[in-house]
């Protein structure tokens, strides 16, 4: 549950925080390689 609701947060902030298709994909791309390191940390 916790996991879920910081990943909300995180995807609201990605959203807030984008202003062009090309900053999406930068920050598509940076939300992916956090997910990856919280992955290999477990």
């Amino acid at each position: 549950m916790r996991n879920k609701l910081a990943l909300g947060l995180l995807m609201l902030g990605l959203l807030a925080g984008c202003n062009t298709i090309q900053g999406i994909g930068k920050d598509v791309s940076k939300a992916g390689q956090t997910i990856e390191d919280a992955a290999r940390k477990k």
